[in-house]
């Protein structure tokens, strides 16, 4: 008998060399290099902050490069894709610096690196793809005016960024939600026949995030800062839009949604409305089971990550 060679076969071995050129680049990388980052100051208002002093920090820098390199390298690059990771890029770096900074940066020069970010990131999307997406559940395609829609992409990213950079708090909370997230969106676009280019490309960030969660676990060596949490979550809402279902990011990412977000619905009650509909309740979230329910840094992350994948197991169940 004689066996054919699967013509999937070269993808295949591509997909594996890609996969073990990232893990290993990102474990070495961080390895040996993480001495040569600046160093963790910690944090005067957030629970056991001092217990990161001294850290290295701003390790996103090392993921984002190897990432991006591996992508050119095994990734067959458009346009289109090439843009997101330079913006992804550019975000990076801007949480790089701030990491690296003795002084950080004010919210308003985040903020507006964050709306020029977001806005090429839109305008890139809308120039090679349609103004449409899909409400799950429902299979309804909606179209809106592209203005609207640029707009509504706006928020999307600019929500993204915020609330995974919030939720990154503790050894290995934000890594290990963004990486249920971002397997979540690659079994969705597996499942539904998108371009393969974009679920490689997630493969890949997520073997980069694996690896640095290596060194990141409780009581980690390493931080990824700024640099990596921002990124993430730039990375996150494209997965999203590439996916064509941007309200799925509510589900399967609503643990990110709720440890960053609830922070900053609360700061914007108390500045916009002098009112704290949130007196009681600490945020992030994962503060307030540290300190008000005593939970362990090992129990917070195991929890709430338990509870995002028992809701991405749901929402992948009904919509396949």
């Amino acid at each position: 008998m004689i066996y054919m060679l699967n013509p999937d076969a070269p993808v295949r071995i591509v997909t594996v060399l890609s996969v073990i050129f990232a893990f290993v680049c990102t474990f070495l990388t961080i390895r040996h290099g993480m001495q040569y980052l600046p160093k963790d100051g910690g944090r005067a208002f957030a629970i056991n902050g001092t217990k990161s002093v001294g850290k290295p920090r701003g390790a996103g820098i090392i993921i984002w490069i190897v990432f991006t390199i591996a992508a050119f390298i095994f990734l067959p690059m458009s346009v289109e894709m090439a843009v997101y990771l330079a913006l992804a890029f550019v975000e990076m770096l801007s949480g790089y610096f701030d990491d690296a900074s003795e002084k950080p940066w004010s919210r308003l020069k985040k903020g507006l690196l964050d709306f020029a970010v977001a806005a090429g990131s839109a305008v890139n999307f809308l120039y090679f793809n349609d103004n449409s997406f899909y409400i799950a559940y429902t299979n309804t395609k909606v179209t809106l005016h592209p203005v609207i829609y640029g707009i509504l992409i706006v928020v999307l990213i600019w929500a993204a960024i915020n609330v995974t950079n919030c939720s990154d708090g503790v050894d290995g909370l934000c890594t290990t939600l963004s990486c249920v997230t971002l397997v979540s969106v690659y079994l969705l676009m597996r499942s539904f026949g998108y371009d393969p280019a974009y679920r490689h490309m997630l493969m890949v960030l997520i073997v980069c995030l694996l690896a640095y969660l290596w060194f990141n676990t409780s009581p980690s060596q390493i931080l990824m800062g700024d640099a990596g949490s921002r990124a993430i979550g730039i990375m996150i809402a494209y997965a999203f839009l590439k996916l064509y279902h941007p309200l799925l990011f509510i589900p399967l990412a609503l643990i990110l949604i709720l440890d960053g977000g609830l922070g900053l619905i609360k700061v914007t009650c108390i500045k916009v409305f002098h009112k704290n509909p949130m007196k009681n309740l600490r945020t992030p979230i994962h503060d307030h089971f540290r300190k008000n329910k005593e939970w362990s840094d090992p129990q917070v992350v195991s929890r709430l990550v338990i509870v995002q994948v028992v809701i991405a197991v749901a929402v992948l169940y009904t919509v396949f």
